[in-house]
């Protein structure tokens, strides 16, 4: 029996995604989880470590949002095909 069974099928063509797009929309849901924590925090019911993992959230989403837009394949004027 081999540890790594042989593939019977090709994989399907990977689906085209616009990063930069992906990255946006993660970082916005981090600045909302921002907003909650720093309400939380202000009042007391939470401490303020939530508040600091948010920032370094909004913080890698626009490092990978600056990665995607530079490392674009594609115009960003062109849509990818349906």
């Amino acid at each position: 029996m081999p540890l790594i069974p042989r593939a019977t099928r090709t994989p399907p063509a990977p689906v085209p995604v616009d990063l930069g797009r992906v990255m946006l929309v993660g970082t916005a849901l981090w600045l909302v989880a921002l907003a909650v924590c720093t309400v939380l925090a202000a009042v007391g019911t939470a401490t303020w470590m939530p508040v600091w993992v948010c920032l370094a959230g909004i913080a890698t989403g626009a490092f990978g949002w600056d990665w995607a837009r530079r490392h674009r394949t594609t115009p960003p004027d062109v849509a990818p095909p349906a």
